[in-house]
């Protein structure tokens, strides 16, 4: 007898989704047993925007739901037991208890200890009369004495802690949660937590929770056909949680799109006080193993006061953003260049800012430049023996741009010229610089009605993403010998 997964649904009929999950839990040690009980016919749990629109969808509790449902609506699926099945992604997600008290949602997924496929009789499920009996416990606790929505926030935000007592591991023990109240020593509602040690003192004012994703990708670009070209995003989601009291917590879930790239490496926060195991054995080091955790990245936490890194991630992209081709031929006090770069075309093709910068070291000062460029500009800095071309915003329709010209160079001067030890004879490079906001490289993503908030008030929800390039090279094709990142650092 135990329960995959709990929610706790406000029903909302003005929201645009006509609900919001207040509360989640899951319990990836039962959903292990689920895939080995249940075989061939395991459904897994989805994450909380699919469940909570096939709850309401199923409930009829959706706004304009008008239209018939063979599925839901026809004679013979009349229910008269609050269990449900609910349709996820072509798949049927069944048992699920579900019932509405007081404009609140109970629902749970209770472990099936045998196939799914037939269907076993309800009353052989011993772990859907656990869910009841859990659901129970937990309304009655939510409502008994309460008063106003700043109760039921108190009591909301005391949930993770009880259940960790009264419902381990989604083993039912005690469903008088007050009872599990009692015994870890929960101030009541009309007492303030215990401030911690580490935590120097509490905010004061409006609510709001700010979650900023950043993603850097490296990339070491050659165009042989003997060497691999190597990229790889770096990626650190930065949160700010001004909260009031004195222990809030907080739940931030990543997402990625379908076609996604896993994150890899993650390491959190110490404030974060739970994690997936599947989420912390997730690594780029095991090139062999295919079945890379997808999300969603769910991460409980109890925030400081200031700024701080919830977690770094490694992500292993198909493709890098931007593919380039470069090309240096050396004729006396002449090179002759070639710069071919082409946007991927998943990318954003919407920059803050893009250029690329080609330096040339060990010679004199450029003297003289003649160039063709198909698009952006180009800016020339004869005493630094740099060009800087200014893509600037957008790549063209085509995704392609292209610059071609000859550089002259005067005497050498050791004093003031550009110096580099690895950039000798045919070995140059150009640089990218580029960032681009509103975007992440591998989809990664917050979604801010995934975002839970136990504490007094409606906190306003901000996310922020941006794709920076950082070491991000292309060297000459006709260079002798690779050049990597262990040498760059030398």
């Amino acid at each position: 007898m135990a329960q995959r997964a709990v929610w706790l649904i406000s029903h909302e009929p003005g929201s645009p989704l006509c609900g919001t999950v207040r509360f989640s839990r899951r319990y990836p040690t039962v959903e292990k047993r689920a895939t080995v009980f249940n075989g061939a016919s395991y459904v897994p749990v989805p994450e909380d925007g699919p469940f909570l629109k096939a709850l309401l969808f199923e409930l009829r509790l959706l706004r304009d739901d008008k239209d018939f449902s063979e599925s839901r609506d026809s004679c013979s699926h009349i229910n008269k037991t609050s269990i449900y099945a609910l349709p996820i992604g072509g798949e049927e997600l069944w048992p699920v208890v579900a019932f509405m008290k007081n404009g609140m949602i109970y629902a749970c997924v209770p472990l099936v200890e045998q196939t799914l496929s037939p269907r076993p009789p309800l009353i052989s499920i011993s772990g859907i009369s656990q869910g009841f009996e859990l659901l129970f416990g937990v309304q009655g606790f939510l409502y008994s004495g309460q008063k106003n929505d700043s109760e039921l926030n108190t009591k909301l935000s005391q949930l993770p802690d009880l259940l960790l007592q009264a419902c381990p591991f989604g083993t039912l023990l005690d469903a008088n949660l007050q009872n599990s109240l009692d015994s870890i020593n929960f101030a009541s509602v009309t007492h303030p937590q215990k401030q911690p040690t580490w935590k120097a003192g509490t905010y004061k004012g409006k609510p709001q929770v700010s979650i900023s994703i950043t993603e850097k990708v490296k990339s070491m670009q050659y165009d042989k056909q003997d060497i691999a070209d190597t990229w790889q995003v770096i990626g650190v989601v930065t949160c700010k949680c001004d909260l009031e009291g004195s222990m809030p917590n907080v739940t931030i879930s990543l997402s990625l799109p379908t076609n996604g790239s896993p994150l890899q490496d993650i390491l959190v926060h110490p404030c974060v006080t739970s994690l997936d195991s599947a989420i912390l054995t997730s690594s780029s080091i095991d090139a062999a193993d295919d079945s890379a955790f997808s999300g969603p990245y769910k991460f409980p936490l109890t925030p400081p006061l200031e700024s701080f890194n919830l977690c770094y991630y490694t992500s292993q992209v198909p493709v890098p953003p931007i593919l380039g081709f470069y090309q240096v031929k050396e004729e006396e006090v002449q090179l002759k260049i070639t710069v071919n770069l082409k946007l991927h075309e998943s990318v954003k093709n919407s920059f803050e800012f893009c250029e690329a910068r080609i330096p040339f070291y060990n010679r004199g000062p450029v003297t003289h430049v003649e160039y063709k460029v198909s698009f952006g500009q180009l800016e020339v800095f004869r005493e630094k023996s740099l060009l800087i071309w200014n893509i600037g915003q957008k790549f063209p329709k085509s995704m392609e741009i292209s610059l071609s010209g000859t550089v002259t160079f005067g005497a050498k001067s050791h004093e003031k010229q550009p110096f580099d030890q690895i950039c000798i004879g045919g070995t140059a490079y150009l640089k990218l610089h580029f960032r681009i906001l509103d975007y992440t490289l591998t989809g990664c993503y917050a979604d801010q009605h995934s975002v839970q908030v136990f504490a007094s008030g409606k906190p306003k929800i901000s996310t922020y993403r941006k794709l920076i390039s950082s070491d991000y090279y292309i060297w000459n094709s006709k260079a002798p010998a690779p050049v990597t990142y262990g040498s760059l650092l030398l």
